[in-house]
């Protein structure tokens, strides 16, 4: 059965940003809304952009349901042609993959999307036509290798008015004086100094403009392998000893060729191991951690726990939900990344020794290395412009390639790794761990991620700054007003509103170390879904969970707890890491010094807000970290009008610092995952697909228990 919706009668028309031109559109599509499994949905139009695809209803053109949390630039039904990451046609029942020409055309369409929604249209109703034009053409756009003078980010750019927010607080690292305030702000400019051999690109194209190198380097030794072999700084520790990353050479050199830069390289670690710099330990990371295949196996197959067509294959896979996140080795490669940066952050802290980060283009894992080691060990990191910068100096000047890495032109698969992603991932891990440390939200990495996918924005669409710079510099890509500029994605007010903008700062953040009352303990919260695997063996199996029987979910839960004290590590770390790791540890935290992620079992979590937001059954109504949010605030909220009242001259000051978030005042009405999902349906689990559900059921004291696995009974707290 069908529950209908009429079809809109009044004209609906997308609103169009500058430069976006409307490609093909289909009328009486139906939009199936998927949340409880029925046929339920919504007629409307379905238009498709050189910027996005978009469904148009009647309530797309009413301020009523206006979420509180809106993406001015990408709305609830709007995919940009980017973010689609797989398109399925619907043929008698059957899901095909669709690429290329198609022959046959779908009486349903699926689309799959990188932000993990998923889209159902039914074009049974549509004219043969229409759904020939619409289907072929998302198709065709999304999905098919084009240029990149082709990607909307020219387009916007060169019909945008050029007017961008002068209060932005990032250093954009793209001149000679960021460099140099950067090394006065480290106290590294004693010894190394700020180049400019590769203005012009004279030196490679890889490298940017204006770069770090030790003060001893000459000019001589980086123009001799186009910066290859050059120890380039990232940053310099209190005690004066510096994180540095290297571009590797070639593997399969000749015999002649591979002494000479032997020789080369020798050379460069005799200067820089003598005073006045630290000794220096090497650290090849392409076979220290996982390859950027691996990375990329391990996330399609994470990925695919979250791209849930409806509730009844939610829960059938609950059956399995440990040994399935296991097998993705997602969460085991998340963990050896903390794990190596706690590595680089004992050398400078305790031993004080200069670390050199190698990897073959040192525009990958080096920038992952890096950056986590400056937000655990550099307190000005952790605040949003610090943050922002250091994106800014390690991926984005530091030639990351997004355009490659995020596959944006569909060129190549194998160039394809969630690199960036997996930063965010691990940052993810020490926010949620140490919240006030920092001064921004999940919400606000959220929101980051999602948008690597909307090229109005130059920061994630170029491979190097080279690239940038030499499509920005056309003569065809002049406005009537100049050359034109591109946006960043720091300025968050082209995405939100203030009110908006409120959910990406943190409230809590502490302003100023209090060691004495540092809560070591975050509250846990019982979810639908247990976030992290169980304490069992930290190396991953690709072939089974630790559980020989799937589903029983009892024996898990006694089991997780009783066994998974005497299991050791097969991946243990060295006894000066574990000492190091285990005495800071010990001690209270400080907000605003050293910050160690916990890295043993369970302690690595799935990121929720993210990974878990469009899926109802996951959700928490009236509970979660939402709620306890919205008490605080309400306080904050009486202590600022309190304050206010006793001192009016500083009224002005005290309500800037304050985010007051109205809609949070009911907090009873919102889900855990809020602000991406509002208040929804309760969860309804399905007719029984297997004798295993009745197994459950029976297990009264099993659903009642308060535990940290897995509630299967389907009734939200």
């Amino acid at each position: 059965e069908i529950h209908i919706k009429e079809p809109i009668e009044k004209e609906v028309n997308p609103h169009l940003l500058p430069g976006e031109l409307l490609l093909c559109e289909a009328s009486t599509v139906y939009k199936y809304i998927q949340e409880d499994g029925s046929n339920r949905g919504t007629y409307g139009k379905l238009v498709c952009t050189n910027f996005k695809i978009a469904f148009l209803d009647d309530d797309s053109t009413s301020d009523d349901n206006e979420p509180q949390f809106k993406n001015k630039i990408v709305g609830e039904n709007d995919i940009t042609l980017q973010c689609v990451d797989q398109i399925y046609g619907v043929y008698d029942e059957k899901k095909k993959l669709l690429t290329g020409q198609l022959r046959k055309y779908p009486e349903k369409l699926i689309i799959y999307c990188k932000d993990l929604r998923v889209f159902h249209f039914c074009l049974r109703y549509t004219k043969e036509e229409e759904v020939k034009r619409i289907v072929s053409g998302i198709v065709h756009h999304s999905q098919t290798p084009k240029l990149l003078k082709r990607l909307f980010l020219f387009s916007y750019a060169s019909a945008a008015p050029n007017n961008t927010d002068g209060r932005n607080q990032t250093v954009m690292f793209d001149t000679l004086e960021d460099w140099r305030d950067e090394l006065e702000r480290t106290k590294g400019n004693v010894k190394y100094k700020a180049v400019t051999v590769n203005e012009g690109y004279r030196v490679s194209e890889k490298l940017p403009l204006y770069f770090v190198v030790p003060i001893c380097v000459s000019e001589e030794s980086i123009l001799k392998y186009e910066g290859r072999g050059i120890p380039i700084w990232c940053w310099s520790c209190h005690n004066g000893a510096a994180l540095l990353k290297m571009s590797a050479f070639p593997k399969e050199q000749d015999d002649i060729t591979s002494q000479t830069q032997k020789a080369f390289l020798d050379g460069i670690y005799k200067t820089i191991s003598k005073a006045p710099y630290e000794l220096l330990k090497t650290d090849d990371l392409s076979s220290s951690l996982p390859s950027l295949q691996d990375i990329q196996t391990a996330y399609t197959r994470f990925k695919q726990l979250f791209l849930i067509d409806n509730s009844t294959d939610f829960w059938a896979t609950d059956v399995k939900w440990f040994s399935l996140l296991e097998s993705t080795n997602w969460l085991e490669i998340i963990r050896r990344v903390l794990k190596k940066a706690i590595e680089v952050a004992e050398c400078l802290e305790r031993q004080h020794t200069n670390v050199l980060l190698i990897e073959e283009s040192a525009t990958d894992l080096c920038c992952v290395i890096s950056t986590l080691v400056q937000v655990m060990m550099d307190s000005y990191s952790r605040t949003k412009s610090g943050f922002q910068s250091l994106i800014q100096k390690e991926w984005v000047i530091g030639g990351h390639g997004f355009l490659d890495r995020c596959n944006h032109l569909h060129k190549s698969d194998k160039e394809e790794a969630p690199v960036f992603l997996l930063l965010l991932n691990c940052v993810w891990q020490l926010v949620q761990q140490y919240p006030p440390a920092f001064e921004f939200t999940e919400t606000y990495l959220t929101v980051l991620s999602d948008s690597l996918y909307v090229p109005i924005f130059s920061t994630f669409f170029f491979n190097s700054q080279h690239q940038k710079d030499t499509n920005t510099s056309g003569e065809s890509l002049k406005t009537q007003s100049g050359p034109f500029r591109f946006l960043t994605v720091w300025d968050w007010s082209v995405q939100f509103d203030p009110k908006a903008q409120a959910f990406l700062n943190n409230p809590f953040y502490a302003e100023k170390p209090k060691p004495d009352k540092s809560q070591r303990k975050t509250a846990r919260f019982k979810h639908q879904r247990q976030l992290s695997l169980p304490l069992t063996q930290t190396k991953s199996s690709t072939k089974r969970g630790f559980f020989r029987e799937e589903t029983d979910h009892f024996i898990k839960n006694i089991l997780g707890k009783r066994i998974g004290k005497f299991i050791n590590s097969s991946d243990e770390p060295p006894s000066s890491f574990r000492e190091f790791y285990d005495s800071w540890h010990s001690k209270p935290v400080d907000y605003h010094g050293l910050l160690l992620p916990r890295i043993d079992g369970p302690e690595i979590k799935v990121w929720a807000q993210r990974y878990l937001r469009w899926i109802p059954e996951a959700q928490l109504h009236g509970g979660g970290t939402i709620a306890t949010a919205a008490k605080i605030l309400d306080l904050m909220e009486e202590v600022q009008s309190l304050q206010v009242k006793m001192d009016e001259e500083h009224s002005q000051a005290v309500s800037g610092d304050v985010h007051s978030v109205p809609l949070l005042r009911n907090s009873a009405r919102l889900s855990s995952l809020f602000p991406f999902a509002l208040l929804q349906r309760q969860s309804i689990k399905p007719a029984l697909p297997t004798s295993t559900w009745k197994d459950l059921e029976d297990e009264d004291d099993l659903v009642k228990r308060d535990d940290e696995f897995v509630d299967l009974s389907g009734d939200m707290p």
